[in-house]
């Protein structure tokens, strides 16, 4: 097969199915963290599988296929530090594409490669609470509602 007609087919697939994934009932729950009263809203039917513990509390989730991850963190923040400050310290790539960083909570996003990365961390109660996801490019313009409810939803209880 032509490599132009075989990648278009690739792209066509890969966007068929992230539009699939947003244009069918998404069921959305509620993850909590109690050890640090952390809570976000997760869309289970497209993240349906555990990936294992982040550092820190929390927990990483997958799609069946593994190629988009979302992971829900809390971790310490003995230091006190701001969040410019723990997110410079994170060093994070100099083509970052979106930034806000405010006293209270940072959000970062960019490409790694053929990925879309979004960060999100709120700074409440003595915690850095996150969320990561990490997806295919291709699927950026489909989820961007679903990434928008994960990130605004992110809260401590």
């Amino acid at each position: 097969m032509n490599p132009i007609i075989k990648a278009m087919a690739v792209l066509a697939c890969a966007a068929c199915w992230s539009t699939a994934a947003t244009a069918q009932s998404v069921r959305w729950n509620t993850y909590r963290i109690p050890e640090t009263g952390t809570s976000v809203d997760i869309p289970v039917s497209i993240f349906s599988d555990t990936a294992g513990q982040p550092e820190g509390y929390g927990q990483r989730f997958q799609t069946a296929d593994g190629r988009a991850n979302l992971t829900v963190q809390s971790v310490s923040n003995n230091a006190r530090e701001s969040p410019a400050r723990f997110l410079a310290r994170k060093n994070p790539p100099p083509n970052i594409q979106y930034k806000r960083v405010t006293s209270r909570f940072f959000a970062v996003s960019s490409y790694k490669g053929d990925y879309v990365w979004y960060n999100r961390c709120n700074f409440v109660g003595g915690y850095v609470h996150c969320v990561l996801i990490n997806y295919p490019r291709v699927w950026e313009r489909a989820w961007d509602g679903i990434v928008t409810r994960i990130s605004l939803s992110l809260n401590r209880s």
